[in-house]
């Protein structure tokens, strides 16, 4: 097997047994990304010559002290441009933070680099994490490597990319309302979503502060399994980070038989692509088939999901936001007669219209007028569907569901917000309630679909092993 297709635990072995150098690991993905990257349009900073200066180290280190290698040995990651690298610019795919160079490193990014990770890359986001497509990124659509007339999703769509085209190993992305695993779908490769608080969210750029949570993409469950090991953990600049035991034990494959799990009764009349409805109907046979029951249940509140979703998103990310005013740091207009001014040109200049568009929308729904109508009245429900989550769980293990009702649209498609917005309807209600969900792919007689699972919270590493067990049925 080539190098750039190795899984992470395969080349982790090899790196440590001697087999391959990371000097020759690196210039393999360099390569790589050398052959595909202009069609695809992955990164945004390449850090090329600082892998290669990182992997000549650890090269050394595993000369003069085997035994000192950490998990990651023989790992290339690519890092979502929202996140922290110490001397890297992080720019949210935004004209805003163009420039923008963070003084420290996120939590996440020390502990990468503790276990021997090679940081390859910052890649490609929605502009601050807003859209699906990555359509919405100041630096550029990044197209699928399955088919490059097509999006690769979003808002993680530089990490999905990156992992399916063989650019890095595995990748680090953001997930609010399906980031993660929506992309994941798209690019057919796995995308995890941990259980909220389970990973430190210091030196990630917050979009909605009770919806983002780090997440892994990766080729299979078991390296998604494998790199969350080294994420999760408590951190005392993170006061949601409570970390997550039950992802620190090996992975075992559970076996189906037995399983019970739900499916959405909203599923029978959502609208969605025929191919993608089929897949999970052939899921579900093949669960039956190995001993799983699977149910159709109903949920009162998943139609409300995404309206709840966007007014509390909107709600939080607005005064997010107001912290990039072109004084502090980032963009700053040269229209500077009064500070109101110097305000609103540099918002006007710096943000593009998807987030214009949710920072007005969030600022009306706050509004002392409205944030009764709009905002606890969407809370009140979140808190009915995050109950209505636990009864369900209290019948079943699992609930499944398509990642996505369609597959990767064009990238040259034009459509509405709101359309875009209702394909969330599957990976939001995850969001909402705080609990793990997974992507894995399945194939179809086109481009492969995602199958969901969502799990109880805290309860990731039971989720994990069945989707490891319905990885290999598949």
């Amino acid at each position: 097997m080539e190098i750039i297709e190795a899984k992470a635990l395969e080349l982790h072995r090899d790196y440590c047994d001697g087999k391959v150098s990371m000097v020759e690991i690196v210039d393999a993905y360099l390569k790589q990304i050398d052959a595909r990257e202009g069609e695809i349009n992955a990164f945004i900073t390449l850090m090329a010559e600082e892998a290669k200066e990182a992997a000549a180290l650890l090269d050394q280190k595993r000369e003069k002290s085997p035994e000192k290698l950490g998990a990651l040995a023989g790992v290339v990651l690519s890092i979502k441009d929202n996140i922290a690298v110490k001397g890297v610019k992080m720019t949210c795919a935004s004209r805003m933070l163009e420039d923008f160079v963070p003084p420290y490193e996120a939590t996440i990014i020390e502990k990468l680099l503790a276990e021997d990770a090679i940081i390859i890359g910052k890649v490609n986001m929605d502009e601050f994490a807003m859209g699906g497509s990555t359509r919405t990124s100041y630096f550029g659509t990044t197209f699928n490597p399955l088919d490059t007339q097509r999006v690769s999703g979003g808002s993680s769509g530089g990490s999905a990319a990156s992992v399916a085209a063989h650019f890095c190993t595995a990748s680090i992305g953001t997930d609010t309302g399906g980031s993660v695993r929506q992309p994941a779908a798209f690019c057919g490769v796995v995308g995890v979503k941990p259980t909220f608080g389970s990973i430190s969210r210091y030196g990630v750029n917050s979009m909605a502060n009770t919806f983002d949570q780090v997440g892994v993409l990766a080729q299979d469950v078991a390296d998604a399994h494998y790199i969350l090991k080294v994420l999760a953990g408590a951190d005392e600049r993170d006061a949601t980070a409570v970390g997550n035991e039950g992802l620190q034990g090996p992975l075992e494959e559970r076996a189906l038989s037995g399983l019970k799990i739900a499916i959405p009764q909203l599923f029978e009349t959502f609208p969605m692509e025929a191919a993608i409805k089929k897949g999970i109907e052939e899921v579900v046979d093949k669960l039956t088939a190995q001993g799983a029951t699977v149910d159709l249940v109903p949920f009162d509140y998943l139609d409300k999901a995404v309206a709840m979703y966007h007014i509390i998103v909107n709600g939080e990310l607005a005064p997010n936001m107001s912290r990039f005013d072109g004084v502090r740091f980032g963009h700053r207009s040269e229209h500077q007669d009064s500070l109101e001014e110097l305000y609103a040109h540099s918002r006007a200049e710096g943000f593009g219209d998807e987030v214009k568009r949710r920072i007005m929308i969030g600022t009306h729904i706050m509004s002392m007028d409205h944030a009764k109508d709009y905002y606890v009245k969407a809370l009140e429900l979140r808190h009915s569907l995050q109950g209505e989550l636990e009864r369900v769980f209290e019948d079943y293990d699992l609930i499944l569901s398509p990642t996505s009702p369609n597959f990767p649209f064009l990238a040259e498609e034009e459509l509405s917000p709101v359309t875009v917005y209702v394909g969330d309807t599957f990976t939001v209600p995850v969001n909402l309630a705080g609990t793990c969900a997974i992507s894995i792919p399945h194939a179809t007689e086109s481009l492969p679909m995602g199958i969901q699972l969502v799990g109880q919270r805290f309860k990731d590493h039971e989720l994990l092993s069945v989707a490891r067990g319905l990885e290999e049925l598949l």
